[in-house]
């Protein structure tokens, strides 16, 4: 066989994950709650999530500032398809049931609510494992065999708010949960509830199925086995089990439980988990929370009105496009401006740029001219008598700017620790030396009477550093030693 000669890198495609695309694939749901709504009602979001685990987001952070518009963008991201939107007012709570992208949106009046806490609260022995939340529930619709388009629509919403499942493949042991949705024709109300699935074997008490069970139960308190055999079982109306041909089943698979084997009858249990909810469908609008209606339970509308509510319609979403293009536009014409002002601002930079080269090639030193020097000299020749030496008139001198004299005071030297004045300034604590410093207290007492002096001698001083400070009292320092020699010894020429 021939070797292939195609040159280049072979793509490498990686497998796909079955799991992976079944997750993407399963309907996702946002559960949360629009406006104030009390905390019985947060509390109802919480279990409605529960319920709808493990395709819902669960811990899904909800802010006052948020508007349906920022849930709808995040949706497509996170393969989103329903929206149950609950809210309160002063006539009742509401619930809104919405399919991603393009709607319709149900609208529900919730008549009648009870909490999971409540529900479980009732049960003599309720099921609270949490593996059972792994998997989705299975939904069982009944009594949604009506004509009416409304009842269809209805019906096939609540299907597709769960995953769909193939009764060929699907395994027994990861059917833990199901969603019951009954609907009253009369009153036209549904009951939503949710349900824990048990499987036990058929044939045996409780009391039985207890001893088939690993954990050995406690008989302390019957007098004979027969008590604990016999005994009338206590429970709620949520649990009650009542074996016969409507639950019994033949099992198709082996089941992860005592007793329950492939091929054998065994019976199905209930346990009511929570939430239970008593509808009532108010409306269908078409899109997401607006659009047209297209059913209403309590309002009847003309074709005159529906055709002026479709063209009030029309009107605002022409409103709409307009501001949108208007935006547009104005955002365009910003850029334009905010281009134009950037071009004027680096052409002024280039100029001034420009203006500073051509003034440094214009500007050079004060050259004097040649006939200038030789006209001074002329004039010395004139005037002296004689020729003037060469440094006296220099053809390229250049004079020396005067430094202006700042008044701010100079700044303080650092002066190095290892210096011995230095030492003498911070650690000197010689006795005469503050006596003199008292002295020079004095004299300056004495100066402050001159005048315009004063002043000067406090700007000097004030300009001085600590060193010429120092300098400067010592000089003091020697000339009050001469005075007092010098008086001393007119005081003995006298006493004489």
């Amino acid at each position: 066989m021939g070797k292939n000669r195609k040159k280049g890198k072979k793509k490498k495609t990686c497998p796909i994950d079955p799991v992976e695309e079944q997750f993407k694939g399963a309907p996702h749901s946002f559960v949360f709650h629009r406006g104030h709504v009390g905390k019985n009602v947060k509390q109802l979001v919480a279990d409605t999530r529960l319920l709808m685990e493990p395709f819902t987001a669960k811990n899904l952070q909800v802010r006052k500032k948020n508007v349906l518009k920022d849930f709808v963008n995040v949706a497509g991201m996170l393969h989103v398809t329903h929206f149950m939107i609950f809210t309160k007012t002063d006539v009742g709570v509401y619930m809104r049931l919405c399919r991603l992208p393009r709607g319709p949106t149900l609208t529900f009046k919730v008549h009648n609510y009870c909490l999971a806490k409540d529900v479980i609260s009732s049960l003599r022995k309720p099921n609270l494992e949490q593996m059972q939340f792994m998997h989705h529930p299975l939904v069982v619709m009944n009594n949604f065999s009506g004509e009416e388009n409304h009842i269809k629509l209805m019906s096939s919403m609540f299907q597709n708010l769960f995953p769909s499942i193939n009764i060929h493949k699907v395994k027994l042991n990861d059917v833990k949960r199901c969603v019951m949705v009954n609907y009253h024709s009369d009153s036209h109300l549904l009951d939503f509830r949710h349900f824990n699935i048990k499987v036990v074997p058929v044939g045996m008490s409780r009391g039985v199925k207890k001893l088939v069970q690993s954990r050995v139960p406690n008989l302390g308190k019957y007098g004979d086995i027969s008590e604990y055999m016999t005994r009338a079982g206590y429970s709620s109306e949520s649990e009650v089990e009542l074996d016969g041909p409507m639950n019994e089943v033949v099992l198709p698979q082996h089941i992860r439980s005592r007793g329950n084997i492939k091929s054998a009858k065994s019976a199905v249990r209930l346990t009511e988990l929570g939430p239970r909810l008593t509808l009532e469908l108010v409306k269908i609008e078409e899109g997401i929370c607006e659009g047209p209606v297209l059913y209403h339970a309590f309002i009847t509308r003309t074709q005159a009105e529906l055709a002026q509510q479709a063209a009030l319609r029309d009107k605002k979403q022409k409103l709409k496009e307009a501001r949108r293009q208007q935006q547009a536009a104005n955002v365009a014409r910003k850029e334009e401006e905010k281009g134009q002002h950037k071009e004027r601002s680096l052409e002024g930079i280039r100029r001034i740029l420009q203006e500073e080269k051509g003034d440094e090639a214009v500007e050079e030193p004060n050259m004097p001219d040649s006939d200038e020097g030789d006209d001074d000299v002329e004039y010395f020749k004139q005037e002296v008598g004689q020729m003037p030496d060469k440094d006296s008139f220099i053809p390229g001198g250049v004079k020396r700017k005067k430094q202006q004299k700042s008044h701010s005071p100079a700044k303080m030297k650092k002066i190095d620790s290892s210096n011995k004045l230095s030492k003498l300034v911070t650690d000197r604590k010689d006795v005469k030396f503050n006596k003199v410093k008292n002295m020079d207290s004095k004299t300056d007492s004495v100066v402050k009477g001159k005048g315009q002096n004063d002043k000067n001698n406090q700007s000097k001083r004030a300009n001085m550093t600590p060193m010429q400070k120092m300098m400067e009292r010592k000089k003091k320092k020697k000339k009050m030693k001469e005075k007092k020699k010098t008086l001393k010894m007119r005081k003995g020429g006298k006493k004489k």
